[in-house]
Formats: C-alpha cells, structure tokens, sequence
C-alpha cells in the first residue's frame, strides 16, 4: 500500500487538534486589547518514493508550518499613520478651544467697550464726579480683563507644555520598550506571536504621539523612523533614540532626537506644539492691543489738564496685557481739558481728542478681529478633525475586520476542527480494521 494511511490520518489530527487550540486561544482573547486573530497554516506534505521510481511522489498527510498571525502590515501602517493626523488635529482643536475660551470668557472686548462708553458719556459733562468715578471703575476693570486674559493663556500654554512633555516622556517610553522587544524577537525560536502583538499595540501607542515610519527584518524586529522613512532613527535594533523638547521664551516648544534638531510633524505632541504657537500668536496680538490703549490714553492724558488744572498724569502702567494696571487713584485725575486749561474747566477737547485716537486706533476693533479668528480657527480646525477622525476610523475598521475575532467564525472553526479531528480518528480505525483483515488471510 503506498499511501501511509496511519500516517496520513495522525498528521490530519494533529492540525485539527492545533486548529482547535488555536481557535480556542482566539475565542479566550476576543475582548483582549491589541490582540490579533491568528490561524493555522498548513501545508500539503509529499514524500518520495524511493520503491517505484526517484520521481514517484506519494501523499503522505498534512504538515502544520505554522501560527499565523491575520494582521496586514500595509493596512496597520494605515492605522498608524491616520492616526496619527487625527491625534495631531484632535490635540491642536482641544488647544485652540482653550484658547478661545481664555479670551472671550475675561471679556476683554466688553471691557474695551464699556470702556469708551464710559468716555462718550463723560463728554456730556466732563466735571461730574460720578461721570468721572464711573470711567476709573471701567478703566480698572479694562486692566484687571487684560491681566486675566495673559494669565489664562498662560496657563493655557503652560498646560499645553505639560503635556506635550508628557507626551515626549511616552515617546522615549515606548521607544524603549520596543528596543527591548526587538531583542527578545531575535533571540526567541519558537512561537513569537505575543511578542509580534505587543509590539504592534506600541507602535500604534508611538503614532499617537508622533508620526513614524516602520520596516521589520525576518524575525519580526521593528526599525522605526520619525516622521517619513527619512528621517531621524528612533529604533534601530535593541538601539532607542532620546526625544527632548526645549521651550521657547514666548512659550513655543521645539524638539531634538539625541541632541539634533527634529520636526514632529504629526501626532499628538505636533498638534500641541501648534496650539502653542497660537497661544503666542495670540499672546502677542494681545500684548500690542493693551500697549495700545496704554499708549494713546497716557499720551492724551499728558496733552491735557486735569479738574485741578495740573497736567495729565498717566492713568495706566505697563507694556502688554499681563502688567497692564491702572495708575490713576481718583476721577479728578482724567485729562479731559486742554493744557493750560483752569481748575474745573468744562472744555472737554482733550477728551475729545482721547476719543478721537481711540477711534482711530479702534482697540475694540481689533480684539474683536482677533476673536473672531480664534473662532474661525477652531470652526475650520473641527471639520479637519472630524475629516481626519472619519478616516482614522474608517481604517481601524478595515484592519479589524481582518485582524479582529469574530465569535461567529470561530465556533463555526470549533465544529470544522472536530470534525476534522473525528475523521482522522476514523480514518486511523479503518486502517487498523483494513491490517487486522489482511493479517487475519490464510
């Protein structure tokens, strides 16, 4: 008999059995996090014939070759670099909405406004004191909005650092890890699909953090580059790279990979450092719009008389919206008269000429210009997130549907395997049955 029936029935019962404990294994796992299905793989196994002739080939079973893991790597690159864009622009709208909310929740515009009301109404009668009390109150108000104002973006940029330092430690973290992985990957002979999991669980933790670009030898080692297959090595071997980040002195961060300049230009920490550059974007627009107001009320003050005829003192202090303070201790000290003007002179031109320049300048204006454009970038911002996100999601699902364990399938694999492993049981009987019959010939 040329075919090995026992030998062809054992080898079939073998793969079932490990069919069986694979699916098993899959079925244990189904909610496991960064748990990839696997499956068996097989192939047909032939042996030579030496008694018929050198090229006769006879069936001889079934050969497991090995565990497979059902993961794509071009569509987990797709996940990771989705992801990563949709981390970026996820982290630069939370910095923006912030910074929206520390602008217009202090109220620097209505401050603005009352501001100059409270200037329009002295006009009608610029010797009341009640007029006169009422605009120091504003103009204290105006400074202290200003000075709450710097102090939430701030705070806003001082968050936003925390954690995007935060998110360079995870980097280096993980980094670390996969050195570590890459070694145990090309020193382990058996079966190394847990440590192929867990490398791709990092991985896909890594590009939430920064972009990366990856490439894998034979054992399943990973090389993993920041940003494009270009660019700087944060993996090599059991090698990890060193990401630093250095701030600014108006708050911005930049970034080194083991003391060189490098450019994160996706993830997480990329989109932090884009909301750190609006923070001092908008820093500085607000620094220039209370400079201003400090500017042309100090020099209108210096061009006129106050209501004891003295000449003008300055009514705030300070360069930008954080030490901007009012300086002025009482209503008498507002110019609103000319110079050489007498004590409780009710020409109010240097008022007017107050309100004139502020006209000009427009302080108003331009902090509703600069709301405005946060509002618009975070309106703008949103739809690119929400683009980004659909996408990013759109390319999980495809990955899950190949890599993930459906429950349905596997207990359709769990009766094919048992079967499987029942008719190999009986092919072996009927062999045994086929030998007793021809010994039992005489």
């Amino acid at each position: 008999m040329a075919t090995d029936l026992l030998s062809i029935a054992r080898s079939g019962a073998r793969a079932a059995k490990a069919g069986l404990d694979v699916t098993a294994q899959n079925i244990a796992n189904a909610s496991s996090t960064g748990y990839v299905r696997r499956s068996i793989a097989v192939s047909e196994l032939a042996a030579s014939s030496a008694s018929s002739s050198p090229t006769a080939t006879t069936l001889a079973g079934v050969r497991i070759t090995g565990v497979v893991r059902n993961a794509d790597v071009y569509r987990q690159a797709e996940v990771r670099r989705t992801g990563a864009d949709a981390a970026r622009a996820n982290a630069e709208v939370e910095g923006l909405e912030s910074i929206e909310s520390a602008v217009e929740q202090t109220g620097v515009y209505d401050s603005i406004v009352d501001f100059e009301a409270g200037l329009q109404q002295l006009v009608s009668d610029p010797t009341d004191g009640s007029l006169r009390a009422a605009v120091i109150e504003q103009s204290r108000t105006l400074a202290q909005t200003f000075n709450t104002a710097a102090s939430s973006l701030d705070a806003v940029g001082e968050g936003l650092r925390f954690e995007a330092q935060d998110g360079v430690d995870n980097v280096n973290r993980i980094t670390t890890e996969l050195a570590r992985l890459n070694l145990s990957l090309s020193r382990t002979t058996g079966d190394q699909t847990s440590l192929l999991d867990q490398r791709d669980a990092l991985l896909e933790e890594l590009s939430g953090q920064v972009g990366i670009s990856t490439s894998f030898d034979a054992k399943g080692a990973v090389s993993v580059t920041l940003g494009g297959s270009s660019g700087p090595s944060l993996v090599s071997g059991s090698t990890a790279g060193t990401l630093a980040m250095t701030a600014a002195s108006d708050g911005t961060i930049s970034f080194t990979l083991d003391g060189n300049a490098a450019t994160v230009a996706s993830g997480a920490i990329a989109g932090k450092s884009q909301a750190l550059a609006e923070v001092a974007s908008t820093r500085g627009q607000l620094d220039a719009i209370a400079a201003q107001i400090v500017s042309v009320v100090n020099a209108a003050q210096a061009n006129g008389v106050d209501l004891q005829g003295n000449t003008g003192q300055p009514m705030f202090s300070g360069t930008g919206a954080a030490d901007m303070a009012m300086v002025a201790t009482s209503g008498n000290a507002i110019a609103t008269a000319p110079a050489g003007s007498a004590a409780n002179s009710r020409d109010g031109s240097n008022l007017a000429s107050l309100r004139t320049a502020l006209s000009s300048t427009d302080p108003a204006g331009s902090m509703d210009t600069l709301l405005f454009g946060i509002s618009s970038a975070v309106a703008g911002r949103t739809v690119t997130r929400d683009a980004l996100d659909s996408v990013a999601t759109t390319a999980k699902s495809a990955l899950q549907a190949q890599a993930g364990v459906d429950l349905d399938e596997e207990a359709v694999n769990l009766v094919r395997f048992q079967q499987a492993f029942q008719a190999s049981g009986r092919v072996m009987q009927t062999a045994s049955e086929i030998f007793d019959s021809i010994l039992s010939i005489r």
